[in-house]
């Protein structure tokens, strides 16, 4: 491959290629930041994110106004994932696909679509189709069988399609039924073709520990959800315990849920919004705009001859 990130014959890697180079890199840690629509994943672009997740829970709340409960449907997540996916398809996105969204034909169509949308890699986990945020209590799961024709008709899928997606398999298995349940589970999944391990809900520093070398040498993932039931482990703890990968789904929502409310209450209290930021700095609406894109789409327009935006 090319310094460019083209390969020799010059044509650009797609970006599950790019995907699967890094996790084949043993010098590489996989941070990827959660966004949960165009803007946020446009600002994490801007920061120079090398690869995205788009989070599930914040699509849910998001794009329906509602709780991470089972709610979303493949149609909800798919169209919102083949956005993100597609405002630089050189930058893998790492997608939530839930339980896969039914039966095999269904996990095998989602996976289908994914891999249609350009989207790099998803995570696919055992929890019933009425399933709820992984760090909630609760939780019921399908049988070990079941998860595993779920991640068979992903591989199978991905086989059939002509195209390539990174499958990870993620088990909420470990706080209703143990640490060697939850690993058995997912070296079923690896053993059926999955390609990185998802272990939700880890307890401590010495549970992660043993879960990398009880997987190795398949990739695994963290989860950092800050107030779940996981300790906040930062991508160099990750490093040091044996995480491939580390995905922040809170990172966005997290932040700009104070954000926001703190202008409402300040609209309410004195009639007007004013900066959120210590040195009073507003952000008008051509800085905001250029986040996402208005120079490159000013300067296309103008090179098919347009002359609409010449002066904005």
């Amino acid at each position: 491959m090319g310094s460019n990130g083209t390969s020799t014959g010059g044509r650009r890697k797609t970006a599950v290629e790019t995907l699967r180079a890094m996790l084949a890199d043993p010098d590489k840690f996989i941070a990827c930041p959660g966004v949960y629509d165009g803007f946020t994943a446009r600002i994490a672009l801007q920061e120079g994110a090398d690869c995205l997740y788009m989070t599930g829970a914040g699509t849910t709340m998001s794009r329906l106004g509602m709780a991470d409960m089972g709610i979303a449907t493949l149609n909800d997540m798919l169209s919102n994932a083949s956005m993100i996916a597609n405002l630089d398809p050189s930058v893998p996105l790492i997608a939530d696909a839930d339980t896969g969204y039914g039966g095999p034909i269904m996990a095998g169509r989602t996976t289908t679509a994914y891999i249609r949308a350009g989207i790099a890699g998803l995570h696919l986990e055992d929890q019933i189709a009425t399933k709820r945020c992984g760090h909630l209590n609760g939780k019921q799961l399908v049988s070990t069988a079941e998860y595993a024709s779920r991640i068979k008709a992903a591989v199978l899928a991905r086989e059939q399609s002509g195209g390539d997606i990174v499958i990870i398999a993620r088990t909420d298995a470990l706080q209703g039924f143990g640490y060697d349940e939850a690993i058995k589970r997912l070296k079923v999944a690896v053993a059926e073709g999955a390609d990185a391990a998802f272990l939700e809900g880890v307890n401590t520093r010495e549970e992660a520990e043993r879960a990398c070398k009880d997987l190795a040498p398949t990739p695994c993932l963290f989860n950092n959800v800050p107030g779940g039931v996981s300790p906040d482990f930062g991508v160099e703890e990750c490093k040091d315990i044996g995480y491939r990968i580390a995905i922040f789904p809170c990172l966005a929502f997290e932040v700009v849920y104070p954000a926001v409310r703190k202008a409402m209450q300040q609209l309410n209290t004195i009639g007007n919004v004013k900066s959120v930021e210590k040195d009073g700095r507003r952000y008008g609406p051509r800085e905001l705009f250029a986040v996402c894109g208005l120079d490159d789409m000013i300067e296309f327009d103008a090179q098919a001859g347009g002359t609409a935006y010449t002066d904005a």
